[in-house]
């Protein structure tokens, strides 16, 4: 009888290669990669999916790279943390943004395909976004070009709008919360925090979101409407295009303080390539009065279009030399 250790051939995340590694490894657990030193996962079955490596982990499971055997196609596949299986209540919020996000079609959202239970394995299975985060992109690249940047809004606001004609907000609007496909399409996910519109302003004591997009009237526990994803989507197009969040303090009661009080600095300010049009729609998109936003996503994306086109049109003149006035279109 041989001796020998048992090996499975998978292929590395990493390099892209065939390597073998040890067939007494159990699931989910991982060993480096022996050529590139990428840490190698013990694939996973559950059902017709293949879990081969993780994508994100956070506070309620991690995402995994994972192919759907059936369908010989790749999907991403969050699996609910172990130890909040018998949580009552983990578990709804779980199969609740499930429920959220499968309502919803729009090309710029991540779609659900399915949501089960295997051999005591809870897990969501969804449309693979795996190119990376709009925040990751701006760590690497400090900022994002300006006609990328009104790309991901009008997308992202159309999306939102979706959301909203469901009849909920998203609340947690940020650059982590933007993910990226193969073809370079912006995916909004993490439904976790979503509500209907006409929800009841949250308890005195807790207010959700990220504090450095989170809009005015969340934070003075006023009703949220679609107009607070709005001031968050503004505040993360502010972050990509100058590479800036709107406002920085040491403290946490000092940065939503400034979210009440301060007007963020233009971002033609802050990087004076930025062209007027953008900077005035991101402005108005962030005032501290949602009466003064746009009033419909429609009018914020016809003002992004409105900047994307004055912005070909700068190119194109300084391409031949020639200049022209510009002015954003609510002006006119």
């Amino acid at each position: 009888m041989s001796d020998k250790p048992t090996l499975k051939m998978v292929t590395c995340s990493g390099c892209n290669t065939k390597v073998f590694i040890s067939g007494d490894l159990p699931p989910l657990a991982t060993e480096p990669c022996k050529k590139c030193g990428h840490p190698i996962m013990m694939p996973l079955l559950l059902r017709q999916f293949e879990l081969r490596s993780v994508i994100a982990s956070g506070g309620m499971g991690t995402v995994y790279r994972a192919l759907d055997t059936v369908l010989d196609r790749m999907v991403a596949v969050k699996l609910m943390k172990q130890e909040l299986l018998n949580d009552p209540k983990a578990f709804e919020d779980f199969y609740r943004e499930a429920r959220a996000c499968a309502s919803l079609n729009h090309t710029n959202i991540i779609h659900i395909y399915t949501f089960d239970e295997w051999e005591g394995q809870r897990y969501l299975v969804m449309e693979l976004a795996d190119c990376g985060s709009l925040d990751s992109r701006i760590e690497r690249l400090q900022r994002l070009p300006e006609l990328e940047v009104l790309d991901i809004g009008t997308k992202i606001a159309s999306a939102l709008d979706t959301v909203l004609k469901r009849g909920m907000i998203h609340r947690d609007i940020k650059p982590g919360n933007i993910l990226f496909n193969e073809d370079n399409e912006p995916k909004l996910v993490d439904f976790g925090l979503a509500q209907p519109v006409d929800k009841e302003p949250e308890s005195l004591t807790e207010t959700h979101g990220t504090p450095y997009y989170v809009a005015p009237e969340k934070i003075k526990r006023e009703r949220e409407t679609f107009l607070s994803d709005m001031y968050s989507l503004g505040c993360t197009l502010y972050h990509a295009l100058t590479g800036h969040v709107p406002f920085e303090a040491p403290t946490v009661e000092e940065l939503v303080a400034a979210h009440v009080h301060q007007m963020p600095t233009p971002p033609n300010l802050v990087v004076p390539e930025v062209t007027q049009p953008t900077s005035d729609a991101l402005m108005k998109v962030m005032s501290k009065d949602p009466a003064d936003r746009f009033l419909s996503y429609d009018e914020f994306r016809m003002a992004l279009e409105f900047a994307r086109s004055q912005l070909l049109i700068q190119q194109s003149t300084k391409a031949t030399g020639s200049g022209g006035k510009k002015t954003s279109w609510w002006k006119l």
